[in-house]
């Protein structure tokens, strides 16, 4: 197994698990061409670090950790804070430690950046891997979605 950071050439392959990543959390045969869309642009030319794990040559798994700047406070003092998002591993390859490389390597970046709180929101498949690697459930989290009229993409 190899864990390596994207580079821009990866798209093609990031998009295919992207795609898998979305189709399987939301039940869904397809999805719609303005969300490949969006993720496409934001593997281009968003603010994050993605990392994909090989099985040989086949790509079977991806992580993205999405880097975020808020006003620094006492308990981050950088202001820097990060989502973690698309954690995906091919069903396959599921239960053989990938997903816990793929977040080891970003958890590790993330420390080396000075980033000082990694978000998540968890599958209930998922919640004990985070569980194990340090993450707990806040209670404290509210969200407003917008435009507060229009459904999601």
């Amino acid at each position: 197994m190899i864990i390596r950071l994207t580079a821009p050439e990866d798209i093609d392959i990031f998009t295919e698990l992207r795609i898998e990543t979305l189709c399987e959390i939301n039940h869904a045969e397809s999805i719609g061409k303005e969300l490949i869309n969006a993720s496409q642009d934001y593997f281009l030319h968003g603010n994050h670090l993605t990392v994909l794990a090989f099985c040989g040559e086949k790509a079977v798994g991806c992580a993205s950790l999405c880097r975020t700047a808020l006003m620094p406070t006492y308990s981050h003092p950088t202001g820097k804070r990060a989502h973690l998002m698309g954690v995906y591993v091919k069903a396959e390859h599921r239960r053989k430690g990938i997903a816990r490389a793929m977040l080891e390597a970003l958890i590790t970046a993330a420390e080396g950046e000075g980033i000082t709180a990694i978000t998540l929101d968890a599958t209930e498949d998922g919640r004990p891997l985070y569980e194990s690697l340090g993450f707990a459930s806040s209670g404290e989290a509210m969200e407003l979605i917008l435009p507060r009229n229009n459904p999601p993409l």
